[in-house]
C-alpha cells in the first residue's frame, strides 16, 4: 500500500526509510517454534483462523501470505541491523522487500545469518561479509536505541508511517489515506 500511495503523489519526492520495531522483544536470540509461539500467546482455538484477515488483506492487494510456511518466530535484531547497513548501501528497500517476502511467503527464519546474508547479497550487497558483521555487536546498540525512540513517541505496533517528521499513520491503512497524509505533511 505505500508503494501505492507514492504513486499516487507523483509530485511529492517521497523518501522512504524503514526503522526498527520489534514486535515481541521476549523472543530469544535462536526465536521460538512458531506453533508454540501462537498457542501461548493466542491459545489452541485461534489458531485455525488467526491469519485468515491478514490473507484476505494481501490477496486484495495482490501479497501472498503463506503462514502455514512459517516454522519459526524469530528474532528480529540482526534484520533490523541488516536493514540499517542496507539503508547505508543505498538498497534498503530491495533488501526490506525480500525480508517480506522470505518471512511471509517462504517461511525462511529472518533471523539467521545465512539467510541474511543470502538476502544482503541478492541485493548488492556483500553477503561474506554481513555475515561477519553479524556475528559482531556493530549497530546492536543503535537498533536498540531507535526501538526506545519509537517507543518513547508512543508507537506500540507495525505498521506506522511517521510522515515529514510530523504526522504519524497507525496500522495497515489505505494507500488513499497515506497518500492524503503524505500531501498534509508537504502542505505543512
Amino acid at each position: 500500500r505505500l508503494e501505492k500511495a507514492i504513486s499516487l503523489v507523483p509530485d511529492i519526492a517521497v523518501e522512504v526509510t524503514y526503522r526498527p520495531f520489534f514486535r515481541d522483544p521476549t523472543i530469544p536470540p535462536e526465536g521460538k517454534d512458531r506453533r508454540t509461539y501462537l498457542v501461548n500467546k493466542f491459545g489452541e482455538g485461534r489458531l485455525k483462523t488467526l491469519h485468515d484477515p491478514l490473507i484476505a488483506a494481501g490477496k486484495a492487494d495482490g501479497v501472498h501470505y503463506h503462514f502455514e510456511r512459517i516454522t519459526r518466530s524469530p528474532n528480529t535484531l540482526n534484520a533490523h541491523r541488516l536493514l540499517r547497513w542496507s539503508l547505508l548501501a543505498g538498497v534498503q528497500a530491495a533488501v526490506k522487500e525480500a525480508l517480506m517476502l522470505a518471512y511471509f511467503s517462504e517461511g525462511k527464519d529472518v533471523g539467521a545469518t545465512p539467510v541474511l546474508a543470502a538476502i544482503a547479497a541478492a541485493a548488492g550487497m556483500d553477503g561474506e561479509q554481513v555475515a561477519k558483521d553479524l556475528a559482531t555487536v556493530r549497530e546492536v546498540d543503535a537498533v536498540f536505541a531507535e526501538v526506545q525512540t519509537a517507543q518513547s513517541m508512543g508507537i506500540t505496533g507495525v505498521p506506522t508511517f511517521i510522515l515529514g517528521q510530523r504526522y504519524g499513520v497507525i496500522g495497515a491503512q489505505s494507500a488513499e489515506t497515506l497518500a492524503k497524509t503524505m500531501r498534509k505533511a508537504v502542505a505543512g
